[in-house]
């Protein structure tokens, strides 16, 4: 119950920001036109509470799934002589424009202002991902062990799509679970093309090929009285390797569990100090462990003032474009609408951020401020970027479409809006029923 309710705050909390600071784009601009605001909504339909200032409503209300900004007269194109001075409809397009657009500005400010405080306060990151893709280790009976994959393999590119970083390789093959992608990759001085069939892991069914990158281990956290603090292993320490052999993240798990109650020699890196460590790993039930707490080698990424901002701007940037990307692979089924979270996903991720801390909270504002800027603005009627594309047709036409063809796009738009988000709602739900869709066929 206490986790629901938790939920449910954090989701009203974040999504209260978001909307509002979209909403104030657009009264802000609409002010700055002398353009009248008769309401100021956080939620939609009956109102709750509020306060009258002037000439404009700033109420809460009943549903808090958004929130709106209500222009004097900017449904006057059936009246247009009845419209006064300080109506939407009576401003020039250009101004009706900038106020249409505002909103969605307002939401990639924040997602850029957000980042850049991270970027100051500075953040722990793994260091793999800003590398070259070079395979480290390569999970035995995974799609990249069938597919003959083989360490030092270097991923130059998947589905045609360059792969620079692991970053990359991450996004690429996360977003296509259960699918046949092809890969370019260097092995020694060849350059030859390999198929790969992915596999779906985790609840949310994340795209899974089975190899990973070179990364050193780092020791985040040692328990009291374990094999490791007798062995004089400390927090913060970089395991370089076991008994003379690398000791990659990702297979030093399988190293620690198959040598219970066997001395190995750890060479590791103390604030760039080298030193020898003898450590026994202790047999826990068929496993052997050494009582830490362990994360791929990680640098703090920290800028001043202006630097963070060009960093938070390249950084939104990359977010857009891999935005868009993605729903051009959706669009050719290339990526998997299972990805495509609706309020139930942003509700429990919220919260798993809420959770997580101050810092991770904000990344994840940012984050969906930056989708809701960027989805706004796409040419779909009803949202924002609807609007543009009619003002932009009817600048470039040099006249107003009649109130018919406005009506006739508002209500295609509308039938479209209710149906996106029925199918992203049932998205949510799916997720969480035992087979998935699979539970929905009952003839089955």
């Amino acid at each position: 119950m206490i986790t629901f309710l938790g939920t449910i705050f954090v989701f009203v909390l974040v999504f209260g920001i978001l909307v509002f600071v979209h909403e104030f784009g657009h009264f802000f601009m609409a002010k700055l036109n002398k353009v009248r605001v008769e309401v100021f909504s956080w939620g939609y339909g009956k109102r709750l509470f509020g306060i009258k200032k002037g000439k404009t409503d700033y109420r809460v209300s009943l549903i808090p799934m958004g929130g709106y900004v209500k222009l004097s007269g900017e449904e006057s194109f059936e009246n247009p002589s009845k419209l006064q001075p300080y109506d939407f409809m009576a401003k020039k397009r250009w101004q009706r424009f900038l106020i249409m657009i505002m909103g969605s500005v307002m939401n990639i400010i924040l997602a850029i202002v957000l980042f850049a405080v991270i970027n100051m306060v500075g953040v722990t990151v793994p260091q793999y991902q800003e590398q070259t893709p070079v395979i480290g280790w390569i999970e035995p009976g995974s799609p990249a062990d069938k597919a003959e994959f083989r360490v030092d393999d270097i991923i130059l590119s998947i589905n045609g799509k360059k792969t620079k970083t692991w970053n990359d390789v991450d996004l690429y093959v996360g977003t296509k679970p259960d699918r046949m992608i092809t890969l370019k990759i260097k092995r020694d001085s060849r350059i030859m093309d390999v198929e790969l069939e992915t596999e779906s892991r985790t609840r949310l069914e994340m795209g899974y090929a089975g190899f990973f990158p070179k990364t050193l281990t780092q020791v985040q956290m040692v328990y009291p009285n374990s094999p490791a603090e007798k062995g004089g292993l400390k927090a913060n320490d970089i395991i370089l390797s076991i008994d003379g052999k690398p000791a990659f993240y990702f297979k030093f798990v399988e190293i620690i569990q198959n040598n219970p109650g066997e001395e190995l020699e750890f060479l590791v890196d103390r604030a760039g100090k080298e030193l020898k460590l003898q450590i026994t790993p202790r047999l826990e039930g068929d496993v052997g462990k050494i009582g830490i707490v362990q994360i791929p080698k990680s640098v703090l990424k920290k800028y001043g003032f202006f630097a963070s901002f060009v960093e938070s701007t390249k950084s939104s940037f990359n977010l857009a474009f891999r935005l868009i990307e993605f729903l051009k692979d959706l669009i050719t089924r290339e990526a998997s609408a299972k990805h495509v979270g609706g309020p139930i996903e942003i509700a429990n991720l919220s919260y798993a951020a809420f959770r997580m801390g101050f810092i991770a909270l904000i990344s994840w504002i940012a984050f969906i401020s930056l989708q809701l800027g960027i989805i706004n603005l796409f040419p779909i009627p009803v949202l924002d970027g609807g609007h543009l594309l009619v003002l932009v047709l009817e600048g470039i036409f040099r006249r107003d479409f009649s109130p018919k063809v406005k009506q006739v796009i508002m209500q295609i738009g509308f039938v479209f809006l209710i149906i996106l988000m029925a199918v992203v709602i049932l998205n949510d739900v799916v997720k969480r029923l035992p087979n998935g869709w699979n539970s929905l066929l009952f003839w089955k």
